[in-house]
Order: C-alpha cells, then structure tokens, then sequence
C-alpha cells in the first residue's frame, strides 16, 4: 500500500468534523464503513472510524483455534488494511459523547463533531467480574476462547487432558459475544477425549448461567440431545463467581429454583471460562444507553430512540438478537441505506428483522446452522434440516464464513443468500 494513502488514512482528530463518525472499528465499524463507500457514488460523504487497535480479530473462528484446527494468525489482520479507501482513520479511543452537542470526546482529549454518529465498539470481557480469574487464567488449565491473548491455551490444556480428567466449560449472563460458543468447545472437547480413546474415564460438564441450553427452542432440543450424545452433564442456572487456579477448584452461585443463592465448589482438570461482557464505559455511562448499557436503538430501523442522527449495531447494540457476525452482515445494510435516506431528505426504513446466525460446532467434523429472528423463529438459508448437524455446515464454519467475511462483508458487498423468512418449524418430536 502506497505511504501517500495510508498518510490520508490515519489522521489527527483534533477538532475534526466528519458528516459520518463511526465509533468502533470492528466487524460492524468496517462493513458500516465499506458500504457506505461502495454507495457513495460521487465521493460526497466524509466518513471517519474511531478505532484504537492496529490488529483486527476474526473472532468467531477463536473456538476453532481452541480446539486445535485453526491457526491463530489465519484469524488476524491489520487493522490499516482493512480501513475503505477514503476513509479517515482516528487511531483514539471514544472517551464520552455529547449527542446535544454532535459531538465525541476521544480518549487523547481530542473532540470530533459529526452530522450522524455510528456507534458500535463491541462489547468488553470482564475477567474481573469473576474472583481469582485475571490472575489464574493461562496456568493450572484455567482457559477462555475468548481473547487472542488466551485462545491457544485451551488448545494446549486440551491436548493434555490426561484419562479420569474433569473437565468445566462455563457460561456467564447475557449479554455475550456469541452465545452458542461457550457450548461449542465442549462438544469439541468431548469428542476429542473420543478420538483419543479416553472419553469414558472422563467427566465433561456444561455449566451455564441460562435457564436452557440455547434461547431458541427449535434447536435447543436438539442440543439437549446433542449433548446427552457426548455424555456431557448439562447444569442450568449456575453461574461462576470464583475461581482458585493453584488448587484448581470453580465456585458456582446457583441463580435460580430451590436452590437459589446456594454456592457449590467443583474440583477442575481443565476449566474454560467465558466472562461477563458489557458495552464499554464510554457508551454504558452516556445519554446513549438504555438500562442496560447498550446503544438505545430501535429493533428494525436501528436509529436511537432519542438522538435521530445516532445509530447502532454490532455487540453493543440494545437489540435483542443474538450478537454474532452474521448478524451485523444483516444490520450494516440497514443502517447505511438510513443514513444515505436521511442524507437525501428521506426517512428511516425499519427492515432488520433480529437475524443472527451461530454455526454450532457439534463434533470434528459436524456443525449445526442455527439461523433465526426476532422472536426465536428458525430462518435457514439452505434447503438442509436446520435442526440437524452435517458436514456441510462444518466447510461453510470453517472455510466459507472466513471468505464470506474477509473478502465480501468488511469490503461492502451486500449481495448474500436471503434466509427463509417461511420456514415452518416441523412438530416437535
């Protein structure tokens, strides 16, 4: 890349005024970004991302990496590569906003002004919400899929699970990144003790937080059953609260039943941990959140409820979709064609429907494609049994959706199969 570009790229802030200021250059910040470009035909929107981080993470291949079948660098890329062309990169972090005022106050004490604000920062992972784990994790088999810094760990504990291992794998309150991927690792580290001929000697337990396996019933059954399959002990409403590395012991607060407010401690061989996660403080703590945290937008249209020229997607937002990639593919055309809209003198569309899509990592091999909308109705896009794991979906997990990402959504191309928005749910057996 020419040195002339990457200087009209990445620029100082101070006082600056973009017609577009992006908050977060992630998955959502980039295709938000990037479409906007590929729209703008005359180069008359000036468009600006606030992002802090030089690497840019493929997250949802980080449980593919856990379980020892992807290579943790396939997963990152410079962020300065994937910032559109045109486009001026605020190399700062968001401090405050000023929605009254148009304004965002950047963490260097620079303030950017902007006719309509973007704001998706993703969400943060609270290692300190959990006692004893920022200190223990990475040591004594404590892991988490859930950061570069972390994921290459689970790998190295699980390929030294050693036969009469007990193995935990947690789930913590939404909202998460990803709510299928703290089940995912187990299922692949149970038919890892399979492959290696020690899965009977040892103990696989899921322990989630949630009244049930998965929020939308149609595949939640299957799960179950899924789960029963790989012999994994299944607890409902126990959330983690404190973890003792050197002696390798989890405790657990049961949040619900008869039980309710009781603690239970469990002795670990290997323990993977997904953390409490939250929108950042710079957005919890603003006019912009409602009560809890998250960007206040509308479901369909996602324009804030209050600030008309402020718009939100991604983790962050306060909708009620399961926070994935897939779903921001589906909320990035909405928001820019609302702003292109609202540019021309025209008015908001509200047609994000809740889609969000998890590829559910079942086994080696076998994936099933759990893709729903508001209101937890099934929404497939292939002709394939939505509730059923196949071979299929474990290509599209692990070689399509990487494409799909890298090379069509963060580069503005819209044009992807539509989900069956008609699918009849077959009765329940």
């Amino acid at each position: 890349m020419p040195a002339n570009r990457l200087t009209r790229k990445i620029a100082m802030a101070t006082n600056s005024h973009h017609q577009v200021l992006i908050i977060g250059g992630g998955a959502a910040g980039i295709t938000v970004a990037a479409e906007l470009r590929r729209h703008d035909h005359h180069d008359g929107v000036n468009v600006a991302i606030v992002e802090p981080s030089e690497a840019h993470y493929y997250q949802p291949a980080f449980t593919l990496v856990g379980a020892g079948v992807y290579d943790l660098n396939k997963t990152r890329r410079a962020e300065r590569t994937l910032i559109p062309e045109g486009v001026t990169w605020i190399k700062d972090a968001a401090a405050s906003f000023a929605p009254e005022r148009n304004a965002v106050t950047l963490a260097s004490g620079d303030v950017v002004t902007y006719d309509y604000l973007v704001v998706c920062p993703g969400l943060v992972l609270n290692w300190d919400g959990i006692k004893g784990l920022r200190e223990a994790l990475g040591s004594n088999g404590l892991c988490s899929n859930y950061s570069p810094e972390t994921v290459n760990y689970t790998w190295e504990t699980l390929k030294n699970v050693q036969r009469g291992a007990k193995l935990l794998f947690t789930q913590p309150p939404m909202p998460i990144k990803c709510p299928g991927a703290p089940q995912k690792i187990a299922y692949l580290a149970a038919d890892h003790l399979r492959r290696i001929g020690i899965r009977e000697s040892c103990e696989v337990r899921f322990l989630t937080q949630t009244p049930a396996i998965f929020g939308v019933p149609f595949y939640a059954r299957e799960l179950v059953k899924i789960a029963a399959g790989h012999g994994i002990i299944v607890q409902y409403q126990h959330n983690l609260v404190e973890v003792d590395g050197p002696n390798r012991t989890a405790t657990f607060e049961i949040v619900g039943g008869d039980k309710q407010g009781t603690r239970i401690s469990l002795p670990f061989d290997m323990l993977h941990v997904t953390p409490p996660q939250g929108a950042p403080a710079f957005l919890k703590d603003s006019p912009l959140a409602n009560a809890g945290g998250l960007t206040d937008v509308h479901a369909n249209s996602l324009q804030h409820v209050k600030y008309k020229n402020v718009f939100g997607l991604g983790d962050a937002a306060g909708t009620a979709n399961s926070k994935t990639a897939a779903a921001v593919r589906k909320q990035a055309p909405v928001v820019v064609r609302n702003i292109l809209h609202l540019l021309a003198g025209g008015s908001v569309e509200e047609a994000y429907d809740g889609y969000a899509s998890c590829p559910l990592t079942t086994a080696y091999g076998k994936t099933l494609m759990a893709e729903f909308i508001y209101g937890g109705k099934p929404t497939p896009t292939l002709p394939l049994n939505p509730a059923k794991e196949n071979h299929i979906n474990w290509f599209i997990k692990t070689t399509g959706l990487p494409i799909l990402y890298w090379e069509y959504m963060l580069k503005g191309f819209e044009a992807f199969p539509q989900h069956n928005k008609n699918f009849v749910e077959p009765p329940a057996s």
